[in-house]
Protein backbone atom coordinates (compact mmCIF):
# COMPACT_ATOMS: atom_id res chain seq x y z
CA UNK A 1 0.00 0.00 0.00
CA UNK A 2 2.54 2.63 0.88
CA UNK A 3 4.61 1.66 -2.41
CA UNK A 4 1.39 2.39 -4.53
CA UNK A 5 0.74 5.87 -2.57
CA UNK A 6 4.52 6.47 -2.88
CA UNK A 7 4.58 6.01 -6.46
CA UNK A 8 1.42 8.32 -6.92
CA UNK A 9 2.50 11.11 -4.56
CA UNK A 10 5.99 11.36 -6.07
CA UNK A 11 5.50 11.00 -9.73
CA UNK A 12 3.21 14.18 -10.23
CA UNK A 13 5.22 17.20 -11.76
CA UNK A 14 4.64 20.54 -9.60
CA UNK A 15 2.11 22.52 -10.11
CA UNK A 16 2.98 26.33 -11.66
CA UNK A 17 2.41 27.71 -7.68
CA UNK A 18 5.05 25.06 -6.29
CA UNK A 19 7.71 25.75 -8.77
CA UNK A 20 7.15 29.39 -8.21
CA UNK A 21 7.36 29.15 -4.88
CA UNK A 22 10.37 26.66 -4.79
CA UNK A 23 12.13 29.13 -7.27
CA UNK A 24 11.88 31.90 -5.00
CA UNK A 25 13.30 30.21 -1.95
CA UNK A 26 16.27 28.97 -4.12
CA UNK A 27 17.00 31.90 -4.92
CA UNK A 28 17.07 33.74 -1.70
CA UNK A 29 19.37 30.84 -0.35
CA UNK A 30 21.76 32.02 -2.93
CA UNK A 31 21.00 29.64 -6.03
CA UNK A 32 20.56 30.62 -9.69
CA UNK A 33 17.59 28.75 -10.70
CA UNK A 34 15.98 28.49 -14.31
CA UNK A 35 12.96 26.32 -15.55
CA UNK A 36 12.73 24.29 -18.83
CA UNK A 37 9.63 22.64 -20.37
CA UNK A 38 11.71 19.86 -21.96
CA UNK A 39 14.89 18.02 -21.07
CA UNK A 40 16.60 18.54 -24.59
CA UNK A 41 15.90 22.29 -23.53
CA UNK A 42 17.89 21.80 -19.97
CA UNK A 43 20.94 19.82 -22.25
CA UNK A 44 21.74 22.37 -24.17
CA UNK A 45 21.45 25.38 -21.27
CA UNK A 46 23.99 22.97 -19.38
CA UNK A 47 26.21 22.07 -21.89
CA UNK A 48 26.25 26.39 -22.80
CA UNK A 49 27.25 26.53 -19.22
CA UNK A 50 30.19 24.83 -19.33
CA UNK A 51 33.67 26.95 -19.46
CA UNK A 52 36.06 25.63 -22.37
CA UNK A 53 38.67 23.35 -21.20
CA UNK A 54 37.23 22.83 -17.60
CA UNK A 55 37.27 19.61 -15.74
CA UNK A 56 33.89 18.24 -15.70
CA UNK A 57 32.36 15.56 -13.15
CA UNK A 58 29.34 14.27 -14.06
CA UNK A 59 27.87 12.54 -10.91
CA UNK A 60 25.76 9.12 -11.61
CA UNK A 61 22.65 10.06 -12.26
CA UNK A 62 19.72 8.76 -14.15
CA UNK A 63 18.16 12.38 -14.95
CA UNK A 64 21.51 12.73 -16.72
CA UNK A 65 21.23 9.88 -18.82
CA UNK A 66 17.39 10.10 -19.72
CA UNK A 67 17.89 13.35 -21.52
CA UNK A 68 21.45 12.74 -23.15
CA UNK A 69 23.89 14.75 -20.93
CA UNK A 70 25.54 11.89 -19.29
CA UNK A 71 27.21 11.16 -22.61
CA UNK A 72 27.02 14.53 -24.13
CA UNK A 73 29.73 15.07 -21.26
CA UNK A 74 31.33 11.65 -21.45
CA UNK A 75 32.43 12.26 -25.46
CA UNK A 76 33.15 16.52 -25.50
CA UNK A 77 35.90 17.51 -26.93
CA UNK A 78 35.97 21.28 -25.48
CA UNK A 79 36.35 20.41 -21.98
CA UNK A 80 38.07 17.38 -20.28
CA UNK A 81 35.57 14.74 -18.76
CA UNK A 82 36.76 13.44 -15.99
CA UNK A 83 34.79 10.53 -15.49
CA UNK A 84 37.41 9.50 -19.29
CA UNK A 85 40.17 10.49 -17.29
CA UNK A 86 38.87 8.04 -13.98
CA UNK A 87 38.69 5.07 -16.61
CA UNK A 88 42.42 5.16 -17.01
CA UNK A 89 43.23 4.68 -13.47
CA UNK A 90 43.39 1.61 -11.77
CA UNK A 91 40.56 1.77 -8.30
CA UNK A 92 43.35 -1.02 -6.19
CA UNK A 93 46.26 1.46 -7.40
CA UNK A 94 45.15 4.92 -7.61
CA UNK A 95 42.38 5.46 -5.60
CA UNK A 96 43.77 8.56 -3.95
CA UNK A 97 44.03 9.80 -7.77
CA UNK A 98 40.64 8.98 -8.12
CA UNK A 99 39.43 10.66 -5.32
CA UNK A 100 40.99 13.86 -6.07
CA UNK A 101 39.97 13.94 -9.33
CA UNK A 102 35.99 13.45 -8.21
CA UNK A 103 36.06 16.28 -5.45
CA UNK A 104 37.02 19.04 -6.86
CA UNK A 105 36.25 19.54 -10.50
CA UNK A 106 35.82 22.45 -12.00
CA UNK A 107 32.20 21.76 -12.82
CA UNK A 108 29.99 19.16 -10.99
CA UNK A 109 26.94 17.80 -13.26
CA UNK A 110 24.23 15.64 -11.17
CA UNK A 111 20.79 15.50 -10.01
CA UNK A 112 18.86 15.52 -6.62
CA UNK A 113 16.18 13.60 -5.08
CA UNK A 114 14.22 16.13 -3.59
CA UNK A 115 13.95 20.02 -3.15
CA UNK A 116 11.75 21.74 -0.89
CA UNK A 117 9.17 24.58 -1.47
CA UNK A 118 11.82 26.56 1.25
CA UNK A 119 14.70 25.81 -0.72
CA UNK A 120 16.23 22.58 0.83
CA UNK A 121 18.26 20.67 -1.04
CA UNK A 122 18.53 16.69 -0.69
CA UNK A 123 20.61 14.56 -2.17
CA UNK A 124 21.15 10.96 -0.90
CA UNK A 125 24.00 8.59 -1.82
CA UNK A 126 25.53 5.04 -0.88
CA UNK A 127 29.10 5.44 -1.42
CA UNK A 128 29.03 9.83 -1.23
CA UNK A 129 31.27 10.20 -4.38
CA UNK A 130 29.41 13.26 -5.34
CA UNK A 131 28.90 14.75 -2.20
CA UNK A 132 32.37 16.64 -1.56
CA UNK A 133 31.87 18.48 -4.42
CA UNK A 134 28.82 19.21 -4.38
CA UNK A 135 29.18 21.14 -0.71
CA UNK A 136 32.51 22.97 -1.88
CA UNK A 137 34.97 21.14 -4.06
CA UNK A 138 33.58 22.13 -7.41
CA UNK A 139 34.09 25.72 -8.55
CA UNK A 140 30.62 25.67 -9.63
CA UNK A 141 27.78 22.76 -9.40
CA UNK A 142 24.81 22.41 -12.13
CA UNK A 143 21.82 20.34 -10.74
CA UNK A 144 18.67 19.01 -13.63
CA UNK A 145 15.94 18.54 -11.50
CA UNK A 146 12.37 16.98 -12.74
CA UNK A 147 9.93 18.80 -10.93
CA UNK A 148 8.09 16.06 -9.85
CA UNK A 149 10.90 16.07 -7.08
CA UNK A 150 9.79 19.62 -5.37
CA UNK A 151 8.27 18.80 -2.54
CA UNK A 152 6.35 20.99 0.98
CA UNK A 153 8.64 19.61 3.70
CA UNK A 154 11.84 18.61 4.33
CA UNK A 155 10.14 15.50 6.31
CA UNK A 156 8.27 14.79 2.73
CA UNK A 157 11.45 14.77 0.87
CA UNK A 158 13.04 12.35 3.38
CA UNK A 159 10.03 10.25 2.80
CA UNK A 160 10.21 10.20 -0.92
CA UNK A 161 13.79 9.25 -0.37
CA UNK A 162 13.19 6.43 1.76
CA UNK A 163 9.77 4.94 -0.03
CA UNK A 164 10.15 5.95 -3.56
CA UNK A 165 13.95 6.68 -4.95
CA UNK A 166 15.83 4.11 -2.91
CA UNK A 167 13.67 1.08 -4.49
CA UNK A 168 14.54 2.14 -7.81
CA UNK A 169 18.04 3.02 -7.35
CA UNK A 170 18.18 -0.32 -5.82
CA UNK A 171 17.18 -1.92 -9.21
CA UNK A 172 19.33 0.36 -11.36
CA UNK A 173 22.48 -0.63 -8.65
CA UNK A 174 21.67 -4.18 -9.23
CA UNK A 175 21.63 -4.24 -12.78
CA UNK A 176 24.64 -1.62 -12.95
CA UNK A 177 26.63 -2.47 -9.90
CA UNK A 178 25.76 -6.25 -9.12
CA UNK A 179 25.18 -4.98 -5.56
CA UNK A 180 22.09 -3.01 -3.79
CA UNK A 181 21.69 0.84 -2.98
CA UNK A 182 21.44 2.16 0.41
CA UNK A 183 21.19 5.11 2.14
CA UNK A 184 24.79 5.75 3.77
CA UNK A 185 25.26 9.55 3.22
CA UNK A 186 22.63 11.85 3.10
CA UNK A 187 23.66 15.79 2.42
CA UNK A 188 21.18 19.08 3.29
CA UNK A 189 21.70 22.10 1.82
CA UNK A 190 20.08 24.81 3.21
CA UNK A 191 21.87 27.96 1.21
CA UNK A 192 25.05 28.73 -0.46
CA UNK A 193 27.39 30.68 1.06
CA UNK A 194 29.08 31.58 -2.40
CA UNK A 195 25.96 33.38 -3.97
CA UNK A 196 25.90 31.67 -8.09
CA UNK A 197 28.02 29.04 -7.36
CA UNK A 198 25.15 26.48 -7.62
CA UNK A 199 22.46 26.21 -10.78
CA UNK A 200 19.37 24.50 -10.29
CA UNK A 201 18.11 23.50 -13.73
CA UNK A 202 14.23 22.49 -13.38
CA UNK A 203 12.17 20.77 -16.24
CA UNK A 204 8.50 20.32 -16.12
CA UNK A 205 9.13 16.58 -17.27
CA UNK A 206 9.26 13.51 -14.97
CA UNK A 207 13.05 12.38 -15.01
CA UNK A 208 15.13 10.51 -12.76
CA UNK A 209 13.83 8.83 -9.39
Amino acid sequence: MTTNLSQSEFTQLGSEKQIEKTVQALQAHGMLVVVFETGEEAQKYVLDLIPEGAAVYNSPSRTLEVIGLSKQIEHANHFQAVRAQLSTLDYATQRNEMRKLVAAPDVLVGSVQAVTEQGEVLIASAAGSQLGAAVFGASKVIWVVGTQKLVRTLEEGLRRIREYSLPLENVRAQQVYGRPSAINKLLTINAEHEPGRITMVLVKQQLGF
